[in-house]
């Protein structure tokens, strides 16, 4: 019959779709993270800090890097931002750790504000469009996270929004990369 499509095809155009999706959703973890512990860390991007300089991850290599993903907006990141500055930052600062905050798709004069308000020593960085971001985590995903990375590059601990327990953990990856 003309205009009819035949069963098999109309079956095969909706399963085309339902297996990307379940594939897409394959590729993230539980909290949107598109990387998993042991993987080395996508490096092939430049981090551009508030204070006009830039860095690239690969550049970092031989250190040990945490990117801190957060947005002025974001109540848990504030939440979060005082511990990251005394436990971790002060502590480590004068060793071979790297620690930056990513600021999630925000003007200048945003992350610069916001750095300030927080009180905040260690660096801060623009993501226009939430390039750097979505190497890491599914675009759509929460903006709270840490991305901890050892100095050959590989991926140790991942935390997602403010837990007590999971950042008790982070503290620990942290001293026992630091040998501290």
């Amino acid at each position: 019959m003309p205009g009819k499509i035949h069963p098999m095809k109309h079956f095969f155009s909706l399963l085309i779709p339902l297996l990307a999706f379940l594939s897409s959703l394959a590729q993230q973890d539980n909290r949107g993270y598109l990387v998993r512990v042991g993987q080395r860390a996508p490096d092939d991007f430049t981090i551009n800090l508030i204070n006009g300089t830039t860095v690239s991850l690969k550049a970092l290599r031989g250190k040990t890097v945490m990117l801190q993903f957060t947005a002025s907006w974001c109540s848990v990141c504030r939440r979060e931002i005082p511990h990251i500055e005394k436990e971790i930052w002060k502590r480590y600062q004068d060793k071979q750790f790297v620690l930056i905050g990513i600021d999630r798709d925000e003007p200048l004069d945003t992350v610069i504000a916001y750095h300030r308000m927080m009180k905040v020593s260690y660096p801060f960085a623009l993501d226009p469009g939430a390039l750097i971001f979505s190497r890491f985590a599914s675009k759509d995903a929460g903006v709270t996270r840490n991305v901890l990375i050892d100095s050959s590059g590989r991926i140790v601990f991942l935390t997602r929004l403010y837990d007590p327990g999971e950042f008790r953990q982070l503290k620990a990856k942290i001293a026992q990369l630091m040998k501290d």
